[in-house]
């Protein structure tokens, strides 16, 4: 059944008009009045829908029932991301969503390429977070992780936060499953670099400010593959695969 996001209050018996981008959705995927779907706006559970009118104007739907499923992890992890080059943080962003993130928190660090001007940057923001809300309607998610505005990673890691970070290091001893083995699932807030990684200097800030340095073994991951390689490895060894 096709699942749409709609950012605002729903409840059963209600007609509602569907936001611009999911009538449009709808015409793309040529449903018609009667049929079938499923809408979610955040806040926990889905709807079923029946559509009822489609045209040029936009799309009206009926919700018909309440279902409260959920599809999200047993504790919230959060993806700290070094701003990668090209389309890369599209594709991070949707996977990460896929598997379970509750929210991305893009990183200016000193190696990243790619410098956004105040104003191109808002632009990248809400191009993200469509990004998170397409994958979290794919996936079955009803809950849309939350992109963060994008933060320098000295000023980041120096402020104080409610979960543990795990900084993901090829110099690490002590290996990512290795120590998820032995723990149980809490919050996280996994750390990843750029392409050419963190300098010495921002992990010897991670560290000094509480973080824990891991590894993801003997080879050496790309920046769009170590995040996604790590919550998968989390989800196997936590139960949630």
């Amino acid at each position: 059944m096709p699942r749409f996001f709609c950012d605002q209050p729903l409840a059963i018996g209600q007609v509602i008009s569907l936001p611009d981008a999911v009538a449009r959705h709808v015409q793309v995927l040529r449903l018609a009045p009667g049929d079938t779907l499923t809408l979610f706006n955040g806040e926990g559970g889905e709807y079923a829908a029946t559509l009822l009118t489609l045209d040029k104007r936009g799309a009206t739907a009926e919700i018909q029932a309440f279902s409260p499923r959920e599809a999200e992890l047993s504790s919230t992890i959060t993806l700290a991301q070094a701003l990668p080059e090209g389309a890369k943080m599209d594709w991070i962003i949707e996977k990460a969503v896929e598997l379970g993130v509750t929210g991305v928190q893009p990183l200016a660090a000193q190696r990243c390429v790619v410098r956004l001007a105040a104003d191109r940057a808002q632009k990248k923001l809400q191009h993200w977070q469509g990004v998170a809300v397409a994958a979290a309607e794919q996936s079955g998610r009803n809950r849309v992780s939350r992109i963060a505005d994008i933060a320098d990673f000295r000023s980041w890691i120096a402020q104080p936060g409610a979960d543990r970070r795990i900084l993901l290091s090829p110099r690490a001893e002590i290996s990512l499953t290795n120590w998820a083995r032995a723990q149980p699932p809490q919050p996280l807030t996994l750390i990843v670099g750029p392409e050419g990684g963190l300098s010495k200097q921002e992990e010897d800030d991670a560290l000094k400010h509480g973080a824990l340095a891991l590894s993801m073994g003997s080879r050496i991951l790309r920046t769009e593959t170590a995040g996604m390689a790590a919550l998968a490895a989390l989800n196997a060894l936590w139960g949630e695969m």
